[in-house]
């Protein structure tokens, strides 16, 4: 090669090493972009395995550990929508990616704008609104922050708030445990006055919830007395564990008596108080560490 296509080569070089990124209209999306593109995706079908494979290692630990439900909840918080829909991701020819969440009721169209990438961060603007918004008169503006760990774009914020999912995931599990503590109080009662229906129906107790649940016939019978759910006669709601027992039985002729158990499912996750409803009719509470209450614990108004 001449001297002179030497210096023409090396000057080519050059330019093409020192001139900065220009964006051009059609680009591919970047890698960082396209991360963030298919969370939204995953996030909008309710996809918890997939949306934690984006998690940083820390948060993706802390995510494995939280109930179903705080999972769901946590998807929903980045769709806006309270189902779980189908998503599409669609490419512009100026290169945008915008990502649509489509449920039976409405859907949501998310536009994700360019990347600001700083070593190894980036944030990128996501514009989220519903689709029949077409003026985006009510359209959320979001900066959405991610890093890089392992070679691989990982989640790091949602708009300004850092996502820090262990401590996140002990304010869902104070919140869901008073739900399910306040949904297995009214369980236990929905159970004592089904059971009570069914004594008076039968002339007797159920020999277990199990022949409180629905009727598959067109009439309720012993064995299917149709007095609550399946889910609850199955003894399991809302992360509680019910247990009932018949106590008292014997030749005397004194009716059969029965206690009622509430117990968390997982204590400290699902909830930390142990209902117990003893066989004179009274309830109780207290926390037992997941274990069974006593009629020895304090009473409930």
């Amino acid at each position: 090669m001449s001297n002179c296509s030497q210096r023409w080569l090396l000057l080519l070089l050059c330019i093409a090493f020192f001139s900065p990124a220009r964006s051009v209209a059609g680009e591919a999306p970047s890698e960082a972009v396209t991360a963030l593109r298919d969370i939204l995706m995953a996030a909008c079908s309710h996809d918890a395995k997939q949306f934690s494979a984006h998690l940083t290692a820390r948060n993706a630990a802390a995510f494995a550990l939280l109930t179903p439900a705080a999972q769901v909840t946590l998807l929903k918080r980045f769709v806006l929508l309270d189902d779980a829909g189908k998503p599409n991701a669609e490419l512009s020819a100026k290169g945008e990616v915008t990502v649509t969440c489509a449920t039976e009721q409405v859907s949501t169209q998310m536009l994700i704008g360019k990347a600001d990438i700083q070593e190894n961060l980036a944030f990128l603007p996501l514009v989220v609104r519903e689709s029949s918004d077409t003026a985006g008169t009510s359209a959320r503006r979001i900066q959405m922050g991610l890093v890089v760990e392992n070679g691989q774009w990982k989640l790091l914020s949602l708009g300004l708030l850092l996502l820090d999912l262990p401590s996140l995931g002990e304010e869902w599990d104070r919140a869901e445990i008073d739900s399910n503590e306040k949904s297995a109080l009214a369980s236990m009662r929905e159970l004592k006055a089904a059971i009570e229906k069914y004594r008076v129906t039968y002339t007797r107790l159920p020999d277990s919830l199990s022949v409180l649940g629905p009727a598959t016939k067109a009439t309720a019978s012993i064995g299917e007395a149709g007095l609550m759910s399946a889910e609850l006669a199955a003894g399991k709601k809302d992360g509680y564990v019910f247990r009932y027992v018949i106590v008292g039985a014997n030749n005397s002729g004194a009716p059969a008596k029965y206690e009622l158990a509430a117990i968390p499912a997982a204590y400290g996750r699902t909830g930390a108080t142990s209902f117990f409803l003893d066989s004179s009719g009274t309830l109780h509470s207290a926390d037992h560490k997941g274990a069974v209450g006593t009629e020895t614990d304090p009473k409930l108004e």
